[in-house]
């Protein structure tokens, strides 16, 4: 397995705009990765790029994911990709929920569970550059969400790890 140093497992940002929220997710994790100077500073074009053009070995885990949720009615990241929406509406995978120059909030409503992705730029202070924080919550329709959670909860790290890890690599383009 694949070690990313330079990604850190952070506590939940109080500065996001989900934190209202952060005591009634079922399921919540956060990362972040230091951001270049020459980063873009709008939250929307740093999302569009770290969830762009993922490695192959994460649409393979999507693929089987697809297989494996299909008798039980729940959507379906294939799915999620055809469906017909302006490029305001979604990033990637993701319905766009809120929309800020410092955060977007990202997400899906399933019969199993919802969930919600905060892509965060974090200004600089104390020292450190600005950041850029990965946040995500999940919130348990039903028991299957619980059980899909707990498989899928160390392949979810990794793609998040291996996300902000990409994107730090390509040296985020300035917007």
């Amino acid at each position: 397995m694949q070690s990313y140093p330079k990604i850190e497992q952070v506590d939940l940002p109080p500065s996001s705009r989900l934190s209202s929220s952060y005591g009634h997710a079922d399921f919540a994790d956060a990362f972040s990765v230091d951001l270049s100077e020459t980063a873009a500073d709008d939250a929307a074009s740093l999302a569009r790029h770290a969830f762009a053009k993922q490695p192959e070995w994460i649409a393979m885990l999507l693929k089987l994911r697809d297989i494996l949720v299909l008798p039980f009615g729940l959507k379906r990241a294939v799915d999620l990709q055809t469906k017909q929406a302006s490029a305001d509406e979604r990033i990637s995978l993701f319905c766009v929920f809120e929309r800020h120059d410092d955060e977007v909030v990202l997400g899906e409503n399933d019969r199993h569970l919802d969930f919600r992705v905060s892509v965060l730029v974090q200004p600089a202070s104390h020292g450190r550059p600005r950041r850029l924080i990965m946040t995500t919550l999940v919130f348990y329709n039903r028991p299957l969400g619980q059980a899909y959670i707990a498989l899928i909860a160390p392949f979810h790290r990794m793609v998040v790890r291996a996300t902000l890890d990409r994107a730090q690599q390509l040296g985020w383009p300035t917007a």
